[in-house]
C-alpha cells in the first residue's frame, strides 16, 4: 500500500504521455502488419475490397438496428442506457483486434487484409454515429420529457385518492 499513492499519482501526471504512447504504438503495429503485406503482394482485387465494405456497412446497420430494438425492449424506461448500449453494442476496438490478429495469423503473408474490416469498422462506426447520434439525442429528451410527464400524473392520481 506504500506504493499506491505515488503510483496514483504518478499515472495522473503522466495520463496523456501514456494515451498519445498507446496510439503511437498502435499506429506503428497497423503500420508494420501492412506493410508486410503489400511486400510479400497479395492477389486481392480492389472490387473484393469495395464488397468488403459494404457488407460491413450492412452488417454494422443491421446490428445497431437490432441493438437499438432489443434495448428499447430490455430498458424500457431508461432511455439514456438505451442511447450508450446502440453505441456499446457495436463498438470493437482496434487496440485489442489488431494485435490479436497478428498474434493469431504472424506468419500469414495476408495478415494485412485480415485486420483490413476491423480497420474499416471503427471508421464507419465514427461516420454512423454521427450521422445517428443527433436523432438519439432528440430521442432521449422526448422520451425523458414523456417519463418526466407520466410520473408526474401518477403523483396527481395518489394525491386525489389520497383526498378521497
Amino acid at each position: 500500500q506504500k506504493f499506491v499513492t505515488p503510483a496514483k499519482e504518478f499515472v495522473k501526471k503522466y495520463k496523456p504521455y501514456f494515451k498519445k504512447a498507446q496510439e503511437y504504438c498502435l499506429v506503428f503495429i497497423v503500420y508494420t502488419v501492412f506493410c508486410k503485406t503489400f511486400y510479400n503482394g497479395s492477389d486481392v482485387d480492389v472490387a473484393d475490397v469495395f464488397l468488403m465494405i459494404a457488407l460491413q456497412f450492412v452488417m454494422l446497420s443491421f446490428v445497431m438496428v437490432l441493438a437499438w430494438i432489443s434495448l428499447r425492449v430490455l430498458f424500457r424506461n431508461e432511455p439514456k442506457l438505451q442511447a450508450m448500449g446502440l453505441f456499446g453494442c457495436t463498438h470493437k476496438t482496434v487496440a485489442m483486434g489488431v494485435p490479436l490478429i497478428n498474434a493469431i495469423y504472424e506468419d500469414n503473408p495476408m495478415v494485412g487484409l485480415y485486420t483490413l474490416p476491423l480497420l474499416v469498422w471503427h471508421p464507419m462506426q465514427l461516420v454512423l454515429g454521427t450521422a445517428v447520434a443527433p436523432r438519439v439525442a432528440a430521442y432521449v429528451e422526448r422520451r425523458e420529457k414523456e417519463l418526466m410527464n407520466q410520473e408526474g400524473q401518477a403523483g396527481d392520481v395518489k394525491e386525489i385518492d389520497e383526498t378521497v
